[in-house]
């Protein structure tokens, strides 16, 4: 039987493991956004490598950590510009699976989110802080991928996304208050976020959006 110290090693390194997924998947959908707007290769690996480590990196500046993770490892940024090269040289076969991409997508949203939160924890955060970390880590690479790409953020469409990465966030730093075994709590709370966004995915969920009075000019109380 595995002791205590050597299955922690073990979850580290599968959430290890993760994490590069996350990043991966990331890149691609950045990536593939540089594919409609037809650019050239320097505009695959810019828009991929925002996408892939453009959360983290505003997470750690908010939260003074130095340095920024993708400084500490470059390999993250060397990962992203590949996978962007990738995509570039296989966009249609990546683009005929974008159902698939979705879902490896709602994955990385929730890990991302759970190790965010976790990070600005670790840094002395509070929890308020921590969730708003997590939301950013998961959704903010996508945010600078759509603007530099020309596109509405995918955040302020009725797609429930960031909300997924609230959650996901939430659950962690509600379990770690009330003194969950970290193992247990990052476990159920990536559950948890990817739930809920698969949820939406699955039954087409999405939050109201406002609609003007009839009558009233908008922005007229």
């Amino acid at each position: 039987m595995a002791s205590g110290k050597e299955f922690f090693l073990t979850f580290d390194v599968f959430m290890s493991l993760l994490d590069w997924f996350g990043v991966v998947v990331f890149a691609i959908t950045g990536a593939l956004v540089a594919s409609r707007k037809e650019m050239d290769l320097t505009g695959f690996a810019l828009l991929g490598t925002v996408t892939g480590i453009g959360g983290g990196t505003i997470r750690d500046l908010l939260l003074g950590i130095r340095p920024i993770f993708w400084v500490e490892d470059p390999r993250y940024v060397l990962f992203c510009v590949a996978v962007s090269a990738l995509v570039f040289l296989t966009t249609p076969a990546i683009t005929a699976r974008r159902r698939l991409l979705l879902w490896f997508d709602a994955v990385g949203l929730a890990l991302f989110a759970v190790t965010g939160a976790e990070r600005a924890l670790e840094a002395g955060t509070g929890a308020v802080v921590a969730v708003l970390m997590g939301m950013i880590t998961a959704t903010f690479g996508g945010i600078i991928r759509d603007v530099l790409g020309n596109e509405s953020p995918a955040i302020l469409s009725r797609e429930v996304y960031a909300t997924a990465a609230l959650v996901g966030a939430a659950a962690f730093a509600m379990l770690m208050a009330v003194g969950v075994d970290r193992e247990a709590a990052v476990i159920a709370s990536v559950l948890a976020g990817f739930l809920v966004r698969s949820a939406a995915l699955i039954f087409g969920w999405s939050l109201p959006r406002y609609r003007p009075r009839p009558g009233r000019p908008d922005g007229e109380p």
